[in-house]
């Protein structure tokens, strides 16, 4: 099957606004001549691929499927035009990388400098992505790699661990929970809380365990990155729950108590996700030897040491 990139646009255009008619002009076709090309995606498909009706229309089940993988090929279509032009302009390569909080605000930014600065030709574009649309974005060909925590279906997607993540309860060194070794979650949702922006991975996950406890955390202010989190938690604004690494970097600094949680969950094993290492270009199998790299010479532990600092008061 053969198809023009026009028919495709066309295609998802009229599935997504249900009507033939605003398709076409958005694509500068005239009705009939719209109407042609998607009588020849049919005829090409062998199935209909919409139901008419009185008042636009709506997909087939084959449809569906078609709008699926027609979305997919304008995708790779454009990466494909826009990694070209910036070959012309010298490029190497461009590597696409969709990751959770984490992995965005926390131990990226420790790894890429040192990556890009031995691969000056290569460009990354790194996404925060919700975990469940990570190993979708990779598996549709959006990204190369994807990071993700915890319990996430991989879609079958080849999975390489690189490290475990714990994450803690941290409080102001004067708050009534600092001196506690562990703490279950659900003590915490009485207190008001600090947290990250809404719509971050992290957030989303608290988000889902709150709703099952059935009682929503006390969010006095939400931020966009843990060390922000760390400095209101350390001005006594609230409590919150961040990755064990952020935690310990803010520490000492900001008179902290890092306080072990006990649920299950806070333990949280760390993927880099991709579809065929074999099929990767070198500088993205670079850039998962740099990741497992950091972590073979700086190993997460999962012990706490030293978590509720004296008061100096």
């Amino acid at each position: 099957m053969q198809f023009d990139l026009t028919d495709l646009r066309l295609f998802v255009q009229t599935a997504e606004a249900l009507n033939l008619t605003r398709a076409a002009a958005s694509q500068h076709l005239s009705l009939a001549a719209a109407s042609a090309r998607i009588k020849a995606l049919e005829t090409q498909a062998g199935l209909p691929l919409f139901y008419r009706q009185a008042r636009g229309v709506s997909l087939t089940p084959p449809g569906e499927a078609f709008l699926h993988h027609a979305r997919a090929l304008l995708r790779q279509t454009e990466a494909l035009r826009i990694d070209l032009q910036e070959y012309s302009g010298g490029l190497r390569g461009h590597l696409r990388v969709l990751a959770n909080t984490t992995a965005v605000t926390d131990f990226m930014p420790e790894v890429l400098p040192a990556f890009m600065a031995a691969n000056p030709r290569v460009n990354v574009d790194l996404q925060e992505k919700p975990n469940a649309e990570i190993a979708r974005g990779v598996l549709d060909g959006r990204a190369d790699l994807g990071i993700v925590a915890g319990q996430v279906d991989t879609l079958g997607l080849q999975a390489i661990h690189f490290s475990t993540d714990r994450l803690v309860l941290v409080t102001s060194a004067q708050h009534r929970l600092a001196q506690r070794a562990t703490v279950d979650f659900a003590e915490t949702l009485d207190d008001d809380a600090v947290g990250m922006h809404h719509g971050s991975t992290l957030q989303t996950f608290l988000a889902g365990v709150t709703e099952k406890l059935g009682k929503p955390m006390r969010l006095r202010i939400q931020l966009s990155s843990f060390d922000a989190m760390c400095r209101m938690i350390g001005a006594g604004v609230g409590i919150g729950v961040v990755p064990v690494s952020a935690a310990r970097r803010n520490q000492q600094a900001m008179n902290l108590a890092l306080i072990e949680l006990t649920d299950a969950w806070s333990v949280r094993e760390r993927f880099v996700l991709m579809r065929d290492p074999e099929a990767l270009p070198s500088y993205a199998r670079a850039l998962v030897e740099a990741l497992l790299a950091h972590y073979r010479r700086d190993p997460d532990t999962l012990e706490l040491q030293a978590t509720a600092p004296q008061n100096p008061g």
